[in-house]
């Protein structure tokens, strides 16, 4: 019986690396043009806002400053802009709130079934099917059919409820559909009233949902502009604040005031993302421990 000694400098054959195929190219290249697309006039706008006193509303770009963040907040003729911004921000919170709460009473209430509840659940979700615009002037009119003046805080609020409410119904759905009961029953064994069982139970158990409700919510009234247009009265909120000074105001301090609101979009999406991985980093350090 004879047996062969592999030489200790051999090396085996390697397998030669296949290239990938042409559909990858062509997808990538397809998803880089979407993405130029989506964010370049994004940094466009981004670019020109820094522009010093000579800028202007198209490239070249004129030297590097901060003056038009400083016009916007400064001079007049921009608009009401610190207004329009402290109403948008008062209102969105409003809406904010309303909205978690209500979606999460709606969330509670269809673990069940009951009589009718097909309907009330399209009821809630038929507002996305409205044309913004309509559905904002037909808002308007029941206030003042009502002897209700326009404003931001009665008819706009209505009107943006009728969007952020469906949204945030739904996704309360989806986070309750993966709510476990045995934990509700477990709070009951051990003596914990109803109350006791939701506020101590279910909301941090829920709280991550909670917080992408209110995120929506948040985002989805921050920069609401169909249903707000016919509904605000005579005090604008920041996107028809922007959708005025378009019309009248020809310098970079637009896209100064483009740039201040998408920072401020981004923080907020940060704060409640940052939220949710706290949460969810103290529940696993928890059941290390535990």
């Amino acid at each position: 019986m004879t047996t062969t000694v592999e030489h200790p400098h051999r090396r085996r054959p390697t397998r030669r690396r296949e290239g990938r195929p042409w559909t990858f190219y062509v997808l990538a290249g397809v998803f880089i043009a979407y993405v130029l697309a989506l964010y370049g006039p994004m940094f466009c706008i981004y670019l020109l806002s820094f522009q010093d006193i000579r800028g202007g509303l198209v490239f070249p770009m004129k030297g590097f400053s901060l003056h038009w963040f400083n016009d916007l907040f400064t001079q007049v003729r921009t608009g009401d802009v610190k207004g329009g911004f402290q109403r948008s921000i008062q209102l969105a919170l409003l809406v904010t709130v309303i909205t978690v709460v209500v979606s999460f009473i709606a969330g509670l209430a269809f673990r069940r079934r009951f009589r009718g509840d097909s309907i009330v659940f399209y009821l809630m979700i038929g507002s996305l099917v409205a044309p913004g615009l309509v559905l904002g002037i037909g808002v308007g009119l029941l206030f003042q059919y009502f002897g209700v003046s326009p404003h931001w805080t009665t008819s706009a609020l209505g009107a943006q409820l009728s969007w952020t409410l469906p949204f945030g119904v739904l996704i309360m759905f989806a986070v309750m559909s993966r709510f476990d009961r045995s934990w509700e029953e477990a709070a009951r064994d051990l003596g914990a009233t109803p109350w006791q069982t939701i506020w101590l139970v279910i909301v941090p158990i829920l709280t991550p949902g909670i917080v992408a409700v209110a995120l929506f919510g948040f985002t989805l009234s921050y920069d609401e502009f169909a249903r707000t247009l016919q509904t605000s009265g005579s005090l604008n909120t920041l996107p028809l604040e922007i959708w005025s000074m378009t019309l009248n105001v020809t310098s970079p301090s637009l896209y100064a005031l483009g740039t201040v609101t998408t920072i401020v979009s981004f923080v907020i999406i940060g704060i409640c993302l940052g939220t949710i991985a706290l949460i969810q980093k103290r529940r696993t350090q928890r059941a290390a421990t535990h």
